[in-house]
């Protein structure tokens, strides 16, 4: 008897194992998907178009936690890569990533893993949680920025005044709303997601 119910606690135990590893690869399926629809997605404004890659990924980083969110840029990353047309302007292939702005996409990876650690800290308050999920973005987004302008200058050989007015002070703006309109939507939608 005692034997039948060791097998039976194990066999469920291991359908909610099975059940977990599926739903979390969902989650980063999902994600990777949402970070090429809003690379893909460009909004046009003072005739600088601006994609909403840097929304998907910051999401990605709060919403899965580091480990998860990372895994998802990573392969995000990697299907560019191979070819698949995930990059902003249906870019794909070594040239796209290992171009002059390809410093950007990998400092994805920074964002992401800054964003998803202080999922961590915490704090049950809504309001506490945006802050720290909007501080948190904000630090990502300036190491990815940081990584992104040095590769662009290794690229190009210019100066640092020319590389932050080329890739990252037309950007700011638009960042920031974009990081602001995450952190509200992961705190609003984190319950959800285990």
């Amino acid at each position: 008897m005692e034997k039948e119910q060791t097998i039976a606690k194990e066999k469920a135990k291991s359908r909610r194992v099975g059940r977990s590893i599926a739903r979390e690869l969902a989650q980063i399926a999902l994600t990777v998907a949402l970070i090429a629809v809003c690379a893909w997605t460009t909004v046009p404004v003072f005739f600088i178009p601006f994609t909403l890659q840097t929304f998907a990924v910051a999401f990605a980083g709060a919403l899965l936690g580091w480990k998860r969110g990372t895994i998802a840029v990573g392969v995000y990353i990697l299907m560019g890569l191979i070819g698949i047309p995930v990059f902003s302007g249906f870019k794909a292939g070594a040239a796209a990533l290992f171009g002059s702005t390809g410093g950007y996409i990998f400092g994805f990876l920074f964002m992401t893993v800054i964003t998803g650690l202080f999922k961590l800290v915490p704090v049950k308050n809504k309001w506490g949680r945006t802050a720290i999920y909007f501080g948190a973005m904000v630090l990502g987004l300036t190491a990815c920025y940081l990584f992104g302008t040095v590769w662009f200058m290794l690229m190009y050989q210019c100066t640092l005044a020319y590389a932050l007015n080329a890739c990252v002070t037309p950007f700011l703006i638009p960042d920031f709303l974009k990081l602001a309109i995450a952190s509200v939507l992961c705190v609003r939608i984190e319950k959800y997601i285990k």
